[in-house]
């Protein structure tokens, strides 16, 4: 009777793996796309997303939305950017989305820890003194998380782009226990 040992088939570093090992992470992660793209099949989907969702959200690393919130490819669209907020570029991206793609009902999430929370609107200034050129864009720094999705909620609900402005919810994500926390609306 003979035994052997099989062991795992070899497998590619990670991006995070390759940058640490001195590597491009550019290129990592284009070579990871081309080992994606053999085993990909059209889904044959369409833009529009199936549960008619926008779930505007922080750009954080830490948050994986759709393994959090139990969604599949297709489900929602997702718009990003540092702190979640809602700006003249989000309101953008959800009015596309609605009047365009159908979608409803927006879901707005905010994180503890978040980045946000530790610079304040003078990191355009040194951007200023460092560059030579003041960004037009504002910093939307906050102190309270909960404050701030009030804030965009009202955004959102007073936007006159938005087809849909009664099905807006908003939470703060806890990075230490996955969970999501409910904030009620300024009334």
């Amino acid at each position: 009777m003979s035994t052997s040992a099989h062991s795992p088939a070899p497998t590619a570093p990670s991006p995070a793996a390759a940058l640490r090992e001195g590597g491009q992470v550019t290129d990592q992660l284009v070579e990871a796309n081309s080992r994606y793209a053999k085993g990909f099949r059209d889904p044959g989907m369409d833009a529009r997303p199936v549960l008619q969702v926008a779930i505007v959200a922080c750009m954080d690393a830490r948050l994986d939305l759709h393994a959090a919130l139990g969604l599949e490819l297709g489900d929602c669209h997702t718009i990003r950017n540092a702190g979640g907020v809602v700006t003249d570029d989000v309101i953008r991206s959800l009015t596309i989305s609605q009047r365009a793609l159908g979608t409803r009902s927006i879901v707005l999430i905010h994180h503890t820890g978040c980045g946000l929370e530790s610079i304040t609107e003078e990191f355009r200034q040194d951007l200023e003194r460092e560059v030579g050129q003041r960004p037009v864009w504002a910093v939307e720094a906050y102190t309270d998380a909960d404050q701030d999705v009030r804030q965009s909620m009202q955004r959102v609900r007073t936007s006159p782009f938005l087809l849909h402005n009664d099905d807006i919810r908003g939470f703060v994500f806890d990075v230490t226990t996955g969970l999501l926390r409910e904030i009620e609306p300024t009334p």
